[in-house]
């Protein structure tokens, strides 16, 4: 990005002059803590402190990354990139057990803990999808506060490069610092809104077949931030006996 004003999904990279330098803000658009790493894409940028550099920025907030000196060529020049993280890396889960996230008789998992499918990286290790037809209600498996939300993918398929980031979801920040995923929702299926605060077993949403997928389903999963990368991290679910599939 050359430009002094730069946006990311859930951040916003702003550029301020100063006394002879120039001020790098990050503007967290989230209703959650994130992480964000601002690194050059050049050499001969002077920064304090150096590049890269990290910083936490609280919901909603706005936090100074670094102060920069670019080149003789002034700011027009300055090759950045900000790379943004959702949540606090200092979160510490705790042991807690979590709701159905589907309000329909019987369960069915389709794919469990470390899944050979799609349940093969840290993000999504510890993940479950429940086999659960298109407008199935999807509720808050505990409570929190609607952190992100995606509702406008259409479509789905088997090309995880193609459709691995084009899943409608919604992400709950808990009080611990963790934060429940539910994904594949339906186009324009989610029914609640950034900054929102729901209980457990209240309706989110409605399940759907979008992004990454084989077929409608709900894929859930409980993250954290662990110094720049998101982990998914083992819980308990009432009624739900873990399976490894």
């Amino acid at each position: 990005m050359t430009a002094s004003e730069a946006s990311h999904d859930g951040a916003r990279l702003r550029i301020e002059p100063a006394d002879g330098e120039y001020l790098a803000y990050a503007d967290n658009r989230l209703a959650g803590p994130i992480e964000v790493l601002l690194r050059a894409r050049q050499p001969g940028i002077a920064s304090d402190p150096p590049l890269p550099a990290r910083a936490t920025v609280l919901a909603y907030d706005s936090t100074l990354v670094a102060r920069l000196r670019p080149p003789s060529g002034g700011i027009g020049t300055m090759q950045l990139s900000l790379t943004v993280i959702p949540g606090h890396p200092g979160a510490r889960p705790r042991d807690v057990e979590y709701q159905l996230p589907l309000r329909q008789p019987g369960v069915r998992i389709d794919q469990g803990f470390t899944g050979a499918f799609s349940h093969d990286d840290e993000e999504n290790r510890y993940a479950l999808d429940f086999a659960a037809d298109v407008d199935t209600p999807v509720l808050a498996a505990r409570a929190g506060i609607i952190m992100q939300t995606e509702s406008g993918f259409l479509g789905s398929g088997q090309q995880r490069d193609g459709f691995g980031h084009r899943a409608n979801f919604v992400r709950i920040l808990h009080d611990d610092g963790s934060m429940a995923v539910y994904a594949h929702l339906k186009t324009d299926g989610v029914q609640v809104r950034s900054g929102q605060q729901v209980e457990a077993g209240q309706q989110i949403g409605l399940s759907g077949n979008t992004g990454f997928s084989t077929g409608p389903h709900l894929h859930f999963s409980v993250q954290v931030n662990r110094g720049m990368h998101l982990v998914s991290i083992p819980f308990r679910m009432r009624g739900v006996a873990m399976p490894k599939r």
